[in-house]
C-alpha cells in the first residue's frame, strides 16, 4: 500500500501493481489503447492464442454497449450507474448519453486504480460524472458511495451497466445475488444492460487457462445461465442473443462467444 496523498486519483496509483495483468488493462489493450503495462500485453498475447478474434470481440462489446445506452436514454432514462466501467475510451456512457438527454448524469465504478486514475483526471471538471473506486462486488460500498448518491436519484429509473465484468465473479460468489442486490434498489422503468462471455466448449478452457495469473478468474457460462440474471425483469426484444444480434446496425456474422442483453425492471 502506498503513502496517501488526499488526492484520490494519486492514492489509487499508490496502489498499483504493474506486475500482475489485469483485466482491465489487458481489454484497453485488446481495444487499441495504450493504458496497460507489459505484464498485461503478455497475458493479452496468451488470450490471442486460443481466442484469435479477441480484439473483434472487445471491439463488438463496446458497440453493443453504445448501442444499448443509446437505447435505454431513448426510453427516458437520464442517469447511468457503470459497473466495471474499464479505462475511459471513445463513446463512452455519459457521451452516448448526452447526445440524447444533455444533462445525463453517469457513475464510473472500478476497483482498477489505472481506470480511477484516468476516470478522475479526464471527468475532473465534469460535475455531472464521477469515477468510484469500489468493487462491484460490494453493492453497499457502490450505493453508498457519496458521489453515487449525489448523481442517482434511485426514486427515478437508472440504466445499469454490467458489461463484461460477471465472467470474472466466480459462483462461490453468487453472481446472480449480486445482480438482484442491484436491481432491488431501482426504480421501475430502470434498465440492466449486460453482456458477458459465452461457453464455447473447449475454446473456453482455454481462454480460463490463458486468464490464470490475472487479477480476476474467467467464467464464461450459457445463455440460460445469463438469462437467469435478469430473473424478475423484462427482457426487451430480441431477447438474450449472441454479440452483433443485439439491435444490430449493419449486418455481421454473429460473435458467438459473447451474449447481449437489455432489460426493464418492473
Amino acid at each position: 500500500m502506498g503513502d496517501r496523498t488526499g488526492d484520490p486519483a494519486a492514492d489509487a496509483l499508490a496502489d498499483l501493481d504493474p506486475t500482475t495483468p489485469n483485466v482491465a488493462r489487458m481489454y484497453d489493450f485488446f481495444l487499441g489503447g495504450k493504458d496497460n503495462f507489459r505484464a498485461d500485453r503478455q497475458a493479452a498475447a496468451k488470450v490471442a492464442e486460443v481466442l484469435p478474434d479477441v480484439a473483434a470481440v472487445a471491439r463488438t462489446n463496446r458497440e453493443f454497449l453504445q448501442r444499448a445506452v443509446r437505447y435505454v436514454a431513448e426510453a427516458g432514462v437520464d442517469q447511468f450507474l457503470d459497473l466495471g466501467s474499464g479505462l475511459p475510451t471513445q463513446g463512452n456512457v455519459h457521451e452516448i448519453a448526452r447526445a440524447v438527454h444533455p444533462h445525463a448524469r453517469v457513475v464510473y465504478v472500478d476497483h482498477d486504480p489505472v481506470v480511477v486514475a484516468h476516470g478522475q483526471a479526464l471527468l475532473s471538471s465534469d460535475e455531472r460524472t464521477a469515477t468510484v473506486r469500489a468493487d462491484l462486488r460490494d453493492p453497499e460500498a457502490v450505493l453508498n458511495d457519496p458521489r453515487t448518491r449525489r448523481l442517482i436519484d434511485f426514486d427515478r429509473p437508472v440504466g445499469l451497466l454490467i458489461v463484461a465484468v460477471l465472467h470474472f465473479v466466480p459462483d462461490e460468489e453468487d453472481p446472480a445475488g449480486l445482480v438482484r442486490r442491484y436491481r432491488d434498489v431501482l426504480a421501475p422503468g430502470s434498465h440492466v444492460i449486460l453482456s458477458h462471455a459465452a461457453i464455447e466448449e473447449q475454446r473456453n478452457l482455454d481462454v480460463s487457462t490463458a486468464y490464470r495469473g490475472a487479477n480476476a478468474r474467467f467464467i464464461a457460462r450459457t445463455r440460460d445461465q445469463v438469462a437467469a440474471f435478469l430473473d424478475g425483469m423484462d427482457v426487451i426484444e430480441p431477447g438474450v442473443v449472441h454479440l452483433r444480434e443485439w439491435r444490430p446496425t449493419r449486418v455481421e456474422k454473429p460473435l458467438t462467444a459473447g451474449w447481449t442483453a437489455v432489460a426493464r425492471t418492473r
